[in-house]
């Protein structure tokens, strides 16, 4: 999915790398989890892999295209259709309700109601909110929204989902709901899931866990099956690198 990532910020005469050679294969279908301390670059490629911003160097490819290579039109088309993002604030529109929020990408391109009221139906019960389809966000916990935004990422049935920080403004009861949500997604649709963390507990659900520091990648993890003890070995493991 990523060789070779550089990312050059100019701040006056000074340049800073904010990530410095990244290169990450996704299996399709994985679920892999994205670690590593304020300021080691996380955002900044879970930002590169969205085609929301675009590398000094390397290429992001997805689906077998390369990023850099697409057209401003073609792009925006990969990230409409192709790549679901979950944010840590939710980035819910205040004034629409849980439908149209969900729906809300359909309406930006143009599309009928008629033409996708089966898959908000789908989404919305995948996501446990059949009850709370009229109310807008302010009328919902944090939980909630975050569920929402996660139905609006599914909704246009992403061959990669990019979560950063998806729990970050949850307690851990509601963290814990969300993270099955994701690995439901996963499991069930086969969306290859990307998500940044900086919670070994969290990062524990994951097939694989990538460790960051200064912009460069500092160690990897596979976690094979399940158990209790996934998180004790993600924390023993960090603990072995000095993270």
């Amino acid at each position: 999915m990523a060789r070779d990532l550089v990312k050059e910020y100019r701040q006056g005469d000074a340049v800073r790398r904010a990530l410095d050679g990244v290169s990450l294969a996704v299996t399709p279908g994985a679920f892999v989890a994205v670690m590593g301390p304020s300021g080691s670059g996380k955002s900044t490629l879970l930002h590169l892999l969205g085609g929301l911003d675009t590398p000094t160097s390397g290429e992001v490819v997805v689906e077998g295209r390369t990023l850099s290579q697409l057209s401003d039109r073609e792009l925006t088309l990969v990230r409409r259709r192709r790549i679901g993002f979950v944010f840590q604030f939710f980035n819910l529109v205040p004034v629409l309700n849980v439908e149209e929020n969900i729906a809300l990408p359909a309406t930006i391109a143009g599309r009928r109601p008629d033409q996708y009221r089966e898959r908000v139906d789908a989404v919305v019960r995948l996501v446990g909110l059949d009850g709370q389809r009229r109310q807008i966000p302010a009328q919902l916990s944090g939980g909630e929204q975050q569920r929402v935004a996660i139905a609006r990422a599914l909704f246009i049935e992403p061959a990669v989902l990019l979560a950063d920080e998806p729990t970050g403004n949850l307690d851990s009861r509601m963290g814990a709901e969300i993270l099955g949500l994701l690995r439901q997604a996963q499991r069930e649709l086969g969306t290859t899931v990307v998500m940044v963390t900086h919670d070994p507990r969290m990062a524990a659900v994951a097939d694989e866990i990538v460790l960051l520091g200064d912009g460069a990648v500092t160690g990897t993890l596979c976690l094979d099956g399940g158990g209790d003890d996934r998180a004790q070995l993600v924390l023993a493991w960090l603990q072995e690198l000095g993270a």
